[in-house]
């Protein structure tokens, strides 16, 4: 790159900047997790620590945590179950929640449900998943329908406002 070309970059900002610094800030706390984790946990399973990035219903970006590495002071925590990648579709009069669960069958996932919260459980041998996902509307736990396809759970429910309901189990179809 010129100079003439490098004068230029540094005095105008592209709308798009905000994505390298969001890469930047990601490189380093991940540097950091990986930096602090103790070397005897790394021969026993694969850890997983990342962040999803979306728009919330207000345009605001919504920032989430998913893995069974949880960054703390003291270092790193590593939880036995895996937190499932998961993402909160609102439409007109549904709500649907998707998560990334590969590597297990559907009869081995675990669904329970209140208004605002749905618990994704799966504790195989091989596999174990948890996540508990507030809702951002309350919902109908009675309405809830889940299918799970090529690692992917997808549950929807119906919207509501009214009574609470204490909770159900969700069998997936």
């Amino acid at each position: 790159m010129s100079e003439d070309e490098s004068w230029w970059r540094r005095r105008r900002r592209y709308p798009f900047d905000i994505f390298e610094e969001f890469e930047q800030i990601m490189n380093e706390m991940m540097q950091k997790v990986f930096r602090n984790l103790p070397k005897e946990f790394s021969q026993f399973r694969p850890y997983i620590y990342g962040y999803s990035f979306s728009l919330g219903p207000d345009g605001k970006p919504v920032i989430r945590e998913f893995g069974n590495v949880q960054p703390t002071e003291g270092g790193p925590k590593i939880k036995e179950k895996r937190e499932p990648l998961v993402d909160i579709m609102e439409e007109k009069d549904e709500l649907v929640v998707f998560a990334e669960v590969p590597g297990v069958e559907k009869e081995e996932i675990n669904l329970n449900s209140t208004e605002e919260t749905l618990i994704i459980n799966v504790d195989t041998e091989k596999r174990k998943y948890y996540k508990e996902v507030e809702l951002p509307t309350a919902v109908d736990p009675k309405s809830a329908k889940a299918t799970y396809k090529n690692g992917v759970l997808e549950v929807r429910f119906k919207k509501v406002s009214g009574e609470k309901e204490k909770g159900r189990r969700i069998p997936i179809e």
